[in-house]
């Protein structure tokens, strides 16, 4: 391989680090099963929920991951393999690509959340968690429940009592 060869790998390993550090959540995905169209509408929800999704060669994610510290089974390293960094919420990726995933177009291999490595089942876990508003609406439910009833044993009461 040639010196030019080996700085152009270097500097891609390097960027992919700079990705990894600035990331929270890092999905592997094996892509194989998806068709165009979808995977078309499926860059552009990740784009949108602050998720970069790249197709990156094994071996130099793999360094990138190594300077980082994080240690991938060589396992999920094999095979066609797409990356999905996101940036502000670390669930969105898992999220969008568990989606394609039911369709089983799309087949997630493992994780990296919030600096924990987790395999396909942990992070088939985290797609399924909640979106942060659904998350929020179910807690002000849990909150203005017992207000509620509260309220209606209070009209009740007055309502006897007139």
């Amino acid at each position: 391989m040639s010196d030019k060869a080996k700085q152009a790998k270097a500097k891609i390993v390097d960027e992919l680090v700079e990705k990894i550090k600035k990331s929270k959540s890092i999905v592997v995905a094996d892509f194989r099963g998806i068709s165009v169209l979808d995977d078309t509408q499926m860059r552009s929800d990740l784009r949108k929920a602050d998720v970069e999704y790249e197709v990156i060669k094994n071996n130099l994610m793999y360094r990138a991951l190594e300077k980082v510290g994080v240690k991938i089974p060589d396992e999920v390293l094999s095979g066609p393999s797409a990356f999905a960094f996101g940036y502000s919420d670390p669930v969105a990726g898992a999220r969008i690509l568990g989606e394609r995933q039911k369709g089983k177009k799309l087949v997630m291999k493992a994780g990296v959340v919030e600096g924990k490595v987790l395999d396909a089942q942990g992070i088939t876990a985290v797609a399924n968690i909640p979106s942060k508003e659904i998350l929020v609406a179910q807690l002000l439910g849990l909150l203005q429940s017992p207000i509620r009833n509260l309220a209606v044993v209070l009209a009740e009461a007055a309502k006897k009592k007139a």
